[in-house]
């Protein structure tokens, strides 16, 4: 079993001014020919100032994961939602064939979020926007499955899951029964998890064809889990969360 260690992405813009952003493509460390991983396109950690206003702009085929890890945003989009998310209040945005939406970071505390990017099966599905409220802001040292496209709180229109775990200094986690034989990608939010003998650290992931043992935190930790079927239709062609080496 062989463990893929993928480097963390590429800051833009900068946090004192208002907005910086952390890009991962996972799949330029992976493939010559497509910058994502199967349904995953693109991964974006963000930090935003109290007032911040990103404006109305539009997506298509894409399914993004609005995941906060700490302050407030106000959601607003073109088919009439307006929603204030938080540590306990996730969004999934089915852009399908045509979406807008703006974001204005509320409160005193600086937003910390990740955009998650997901492919959908097809182009030009019908457009959607999901809220969920989750009772717990963390799911402690257990996986909490938080999107997917049956029997999860929010649904993606790919053959992915995605869970999440706050994992203590120390403690040793299996992956999810379910998700045995399925490619997996783990991402460190924060933290330091270490997977058969490699050091994944903040900002860093993990990915593997195969299922391991188990993985251990070296440091209290935040992680993300990304399951999916290699052979599974997904369309390469979103505005976000499409091939970007066909773009170049």
């Amino acid at each position: 079993m062989t463990i893929t260690r993928i480097p963390a992405g590429r800051t833009r813009g900068d946090f004192a001014q208002g907005f910086g952003v952390e890009i991962l493509y996972p799949g330029l460390t992976l493939t010559s020919d497509d910058s994502g991983i199967g349904p995953i396109g693109r991964i974006d950690r963000a930090q935003a100032q109290p007032g911040h206003l990103i404006g109305m702009h539009p997506h298509k085929d894409d399914e993004i994961l609005t995941y906060i890890r700490g302050g407030e945003m106000l959601h607003r989009d073109t088919v009439g939602n307006e929603k204030t998310l938080d540590k306990t209040h996730f969004m999934m945005m089915n852009a399908g064939h045509t979406f807008q939406h703006e974001e204005l970071m509320l409160g005193n505390r600086p937003v910390r979020a990740l955009q998650i990017f997901l492919r959908p099966n097809a182009p030009d599905l019908e457009s959607m926007v999901q809220f969920h409220e989750f009772p717990e802001e963390h799911s402690v040292d257990h996986w909490r499955l938080i999107a997917g496209p049956s029997a999860a709180p929010l649904k993606v229109r790919s053959d992915v899951r995605v869970f999440d775990a706050h994992i203590a200094e120390g403690v040793q986690m299996r992956l999810p029964a379910e998700e045995t034989g399925r490619n997996t990608l783990l991402y460190v939010y924060s933290g330091k998890i270490y997977i058969a003998g490699e050091v994944i650290s903040e900002g860093e992931s993990a990915f593997s064809t195969a299922a391991y043992d188990n993985l251990t935190a070296w440091a209290e930790s935040e992680v993300l889990l990304f399951s999916m079927d290699p052979a599974a239709e997904v369309y390469r062609g979103g505005m976000f969360s499409g091939n970007q080496r066909r773009r170049v």
